[in-house]
């Protein structure tokens, strides 16, 4: 992990941020390794649950979460195959729907009757679903830059299909052999994210999404690689129906904040988003919904547009739950 990365803007810029900020590193069980994580704040509290966005990791939240309320507690996760946490096993494939059944075992590993979410793009979909299949579980959820699982055309899934096994197929095949991948410095690599974005994650933020996805490479001892898995790439997402969605937010009735990022695109047809968003108006009243100038990762590059939006909806709605028990 990081000792094994010897370059100063990730260890002075992450680790002494973290250690600023009193940051936990946890690790949580599970049946093919372990789910690592980020804890803030006090430890005998229930934490928001922080989800992060494909191909991102825990380090997605750590610019906003120092300007939230300090009097509660979150838990940034890596999902499997990202950051710090375990890849699933040779021979399959990331289907976000798994990530599901993740949610409910960290609820009953930590003992939680309920639980709160703040997530970004695919985690803020992963707990659309979750919330509605699971509304009495759910006391608050905020989502940033994605409300929803965008609806795909039948052409675009058939495309996908037909390009993504036989590309999974060789990834799968590099981690059975172990082979190292190409690697780079570390200037490139801030290049390489920041222009894999589109430039929504800006430079200066690159090192805390890096910091939990390089390793040093063996080598050559000046360059690192990625260490996601690369099978995460040939996910084939959620694929529901609009129908579906539609259904899945009449289950919504608890606190609601959604965040979108006005130069960000909608990855659907904005109808599809447009009817979510309406019907959440007009059947949920606890349902919120602000816009700040910015792109996707606008909380990650830009938080002090987004910090002041969710601490006011936690004043409203977040209350302390101890009924806990500390894994730290």
């Amino acid at each position: 992990m990081s000792e094994q990365i010897n370059s100063p803007s990730l260890i002075n810029l992450v680790e002494e941020h973290d250690r600023d900020y009193g940051v936990q590193e946890v690790r949580i069980q599970v049946p093919y390794g372990e789910i690592a994580g980020k804890w803030w704040g006090p430890q005998n509290i229930r934490p928001i649950l922080c989800l992060h966005g494909w191909q991102d990791n825990a380090g997605s939240f750590d610019t906003l979460i120092p300007l939230l309320p300090k009097n509660v507690s979150f838990l940034a996760v890596d999902f499997p195959g990202h950051g710090y946490s375990s890849r699933i096993q040779n021979g399959l494939s990331y289907q976000p729907m798994n990530s599901l059944n993740l949610l409910l075992s960290l609820m009953n590993e930590y003992g939680w009757k309920k639980v709160s979410f703040l997530s970004h793009s695919m985690g803020a979909v992963l707990q659309y679903i979750f919330a509605a299949v699971f509304p009495d579980k759910v006391d608050l959820m905020i989502s940033l830059d994605a409300i929803k699982p965008q609806v795909s055309s039948p052409e675009a899934v058939i495309f996908r299909l037909t390009n993504s096994i036989p590309q999974l197929m060789v990834a799968d095949l590099r981690n059975q052999q172990m082979s190292e991948p190409p690697s780079y410095t570390y200037d490139e690599m801030v290049d390489k994210l920041h222009e894999a974005t589109h430039k929504s994650i800006s430079r200066e933020t690159c090192p805390y999404l890096l910091h939990r996805n390089i390793k040093k490479s063996s080598k050559f001892p000046e360059k690192y690689y990625f260490t996601r898995d690369s099978r995460l790439k040939y996910s084939m997402g959620m694929n529901l129906s609009q129908e579906v969605n539609v259904d899945l937010a009449k289950q919504l009735n608890m606190p609601f904040l959604f965040v979108k990022a006005l130069k960000s695109p909608y990855f659907e047809k904005k109808q599809y988003y447009d009817q979510v968003v309406d019907l959440l108006k007009a059947n949920n009243p606890y349902f919120e919904i602000h816009t700040v100038e910015g792109s996707h990762h606008v909380h990650l590059s830009n938080p002090e547009r987004v910090a002041p939006i969710v601490t006011a909806f936690l004043s409203k709605y977040w209350s302390k739950d101890e009924d806990i028990v500390s894994k730290l």
